[in-house]
């Protein structure tokens, strides 16, 4: 059985004594990576140089060291490197061409800070961060396969927390399945495959529209600033959540469902970039999902031993028999 990094996602509950100290981690971590982006902005505007990763972390010790910011050595040191981390892999990414640029974090937003191995501790089945003395109250919804690596503790735009933990585990093949199918994606019906089955499509969105509508209407209405608009927008928060939530939960059981029917699935390539610029089609296509459902297809298979094969999106499928292959002009 192969190996592979696999995250595993909780929901915890911090107690009163752990909120403070991790919206300081999540304060802190969002400054380091602010500061370093802006420093690395100016230096390429200024006289087109780039400060690369080690530049960044002397940089950031010589920040502790002067006094002025002598809040951040209250926290672990290990999220602020990590910062610095993540903002060279968001510049690396944005140079291959397969990101945007990198833009500044927001304090009303998802929070969250990494930790390596040396910042936190797994023990029977308890899970104690850097400068902590309390476990986190994780659900843990199934066991660790292992202790983890590296994890991530976050908090969204609703208020809720969570924790992901990388650990590598083996991954069971599934028996090999006679079964081969091709589908394609739509926006009536998410899926529908080369025997006419079609998974539907329950458009979260759509269903949640007007509540959403509402909710974001009474949030208009406040004053900024005030507690009531704290309260509103929090209200929107959770709507957009609950949306999330359930569109992802939708796209995994129907993800697993083929990979584990089929051992080949055939599907088209997507530009979904370029047909959200449609006005009238762009909710409903965002609403369907077809990015994540395809990037689930892709690892899933690579877990399960299935194969994924991915139509150029320039074939002319629509106009070719399926039967004797003549095209038509």
């Amino acid at each position: 059985m192969p190996l592979v990094k696999r995250a595993y996602h909780y929901r915890f509950y911090p107690t009163a004594e752990q909120v403070q100290p991790l919206a300081q981690t999540f304060g802190c971590a969002r400054f380091i990576y602010n500061w370093a982006l802006a420093l690395k902005k100016t230096a390429y505007e200024t006289d087109k140089t780039q400060i690369n990763y080690v530049a960044l972390s002397a940089k950031l010790t010589a920040l502790k060291k002067a006094g002025t910011h002598d809040w951040l050595k209250e926290v672990s040191s290990v999220p602020l490197q990590q910062a610095l981390r993540h903002l060279d892999t968001a510049f690396l990414n944005f140079f291959k061409g397969t990101a945007k640029f990198p833009n500044f974090k927001k304090k009303h937003s998802r929070q969250s800070a990494s930790f390596t191995v040396s910042a936190f501790q797994y023990q029977d089945g308890k899970l104690y961060l850097a400068k902590q003395k309390q476990p986190l109250n994780i659900r843990w919804s199934r066991p660790l396969p292992s202790a983890p690596s590296s994890l991530t503790v976050s908090k969204d735009a609703a208020g809720r927390y969570f924790v992901s933990c990388l650990c590598e585990c083996e991954v069971k093949r599934l028996p090999i399945s006679p079964k081969t199918t091709g589908i394609d994606l739509g926006i009536a019906s998410l899926i529908t495959d080369d025997a006419s089955w079609e998974s539907g499509n329950p458009r979260y969105t759509k269903r949640y529209e007007a509540k959403l509508a509402k909710a974001q209407r009474a949030l208009a209405k406040k004053k900024l600033g005030s507690q009531n608009r704290l309260k509103a927008k929090l209200k929107v928060a959770k709507i957009h959540a609950k949306i999330a939530d359930s569109r992802r939960d939708f796209t995994h059981q129907l993800t697993s469902q083929l990979i584990h029917e089929n051992q080949v699935i055939r599907m088209e390539t997507l530009r979904v970039k370029n047909r959200v610029k449609n006005p009238k089609l762009a909710k409903a296509i965002s609403d369907s999902n077809w990015g994540e459902l395809a990037r689930q297809l892709n690892y899933k298979a690579a877990w399960y031993g299935r194969t994924v094969v991915q139509i150029d999106q320039w074939k002319p499928s629509s106009k070719t028999c399926s039967c004797c292959g003549f095209k038509l002009d």
